[in-house]
């Protein structure tokens, strides 16, 4: 194993991934979507608090932060480290945790990010595209039976280590690490979690006094 490159990969991953684009993006407009919304500064409270256009700015920067991660880090690495070639695999699972970890931690906020389901879906796309697909199916239809963006990000959440599985041909590192970053993303919600069970969750497109 060369640790040097899946050092340099996990360190470029990450801070690829903390980009805080929602954060930047309300910026731009003099807002805080810290302070707005449910606080958080990924796209869910991007389209709430920015509006639509923004929203998908951030959805779209955010899912391309884990992309590029997991696909493009790793071949940069091998440029530097030609005796990791053999370890694609494993340094795609290293970008992969280092740009959701980036998201979710981002060092630019003091260590307070999004919830990771856009940079997740990014990083899937490059490591199984049907995996992330068979999500994002599962993600449309469960926001239109029910209208909550938390419940369909749940329940992508819950489907990928699953598809990913079943997509990489039974990869057990691969599916072991969605797991791990499913279950983290999950934690993440446990404020929804909440707010669900209270009754107080906000559906898409609700009037809010």
């Amino acid at each position: 194993m060369d640790i040097g490159a899946y050092i340099v990969v996990l360190v470029m991953s990450y801070f690829l991934g903390s980009v805080p684009s929602g954060f930047l993006a309300g910026k731009a407009r003099g807002i805080d979507v810290r302070t707005l919304g449910s606080g958080n500064i990924g796209a869910t409270n991007a389209f709430r608090v920015l509006g639509k256009t923004a929203g998908t700015v951030v959805l779209l920067a955010d899912a391309l932060k884990g992309f590029v991660a997991a696909r493009w880090i790793p071949l940069l690495a091998v440029c530097f480290f030609p005796d990791a070639r053999a370890e694609r695999e494993g340094l795609e699972l290293a970008a992969g945790i280092g740009a959701i970890l980036g998201h979710n931690f981002t060092c630019w906020l003091k260590f307070k990010g999004g919830k990771g389901i856009a940079t997740s879906a990014g990083v899937v796309m490059a490591w199984a595209p049907f995996a992330c697909m068979t999500a994002l199916a599962l993600w449309g239809i469960v926001f239109v039976m029910t209208k909550f963006v938390s419940v369909a990000s749940i329940a992508a959440a819950l489907i990928l280590p699953v598809a990913v599985w079943y997509f990489s041909n039974g990869s057990l590192p691969m599916t072991a690490v969605m797991t791990a970053l499913s279950v983290l993303a999950i934690y993440k919600h446990k404020g929804n979690i909440q707010r669900l069970i209270q009754g107080t969750e906000p559906r898409a497109g609700a009037n809010k006094k």
